[in-house]
């Protein structure tokens, strides 16, 4: 039990490998298990820092490698997407700089004995990413199906546009989010 957390954690880093494997195959069990895969990972996120908080059972390596571990699987859904051409690169290079500065200044942060913690508006992002990518991903899933035999011209340009408003809206959650942090902890930066 005392290892659970960073049990979750590593877990989270090798479902985030098995999700890209999966989503270089073709078909619809491939993407069915992508989806399911993304949702266990996504679930360890949770239950390693509610384990690791309501259990005492915090550790330098929880410390460093969860927030490592969950920009990791983020980013990587974001990559595969951009390769794939459901969403521009240029919202994934937004938010890969934004997720990139913050973990690299919480672990600067961390080795000087400083925890600082996330805010309301980084909860907001994340959980703005996380449905995002559940929404891509159900898009991807419908479109190996039979059905999307059936779809016609605008049902493919209202998913496009669905998609694109939920990244846009995600997109500036996460450049919001990333500002204010360092906004907000101005004092603690100014101070190195």
């Amino acid at each position: 039990m005392k290892n659970l957390p960073n049990i979750l954690t590593v877990l989270r880093m090798i479902l985030a490998l098995v999700f890209v494997v999966l989503m270089t195959q073709r078909g619809l069990t491939a993407m069915i298990l992508a989806a399911v895969v993304f949702l266990i990972a996504s679930l360890t996120d949770f239950y390693d820092g509610y384990l690791a908080k309501k259990k005492n059972l915090i550790s330098n390596f929880g410390a460093i490698m969860d927030p490592i571990a969950d920009k990791f699987l983020i980013l990587i859904a974001f990559f595969i997407f951009v390769q794939m051409r459901i969403i521009p690169g240029w919202m994934f290079l937004l938010i890969f700089l934004r997720e990139v500065l913050v973990t690299a200044s919480r672990l600067k942060a961390l080795r000087k004995g400083r925890v600082l913690s996330a805010e309301k508006a980084g909860k907001w992002k994340t959980v703005s990413q996380i449905a995002v990518i559940y929404l891509i991903l159900l898009f991807i899933v419908l479109r190996e199906t039979n059905y999307f035999l059936s779809w016609s011209d605008q049902i493919l340009q209202g998913w496009s546009w669905g998609i694109h408003l939920v990244m846009l809206v995600t997109v500036f959650l996460t450049v919001f989010s990333g500002l204010s942090y360092f906004r907000n902890y101005r004092k603690f930066f100014y101070a190195q």
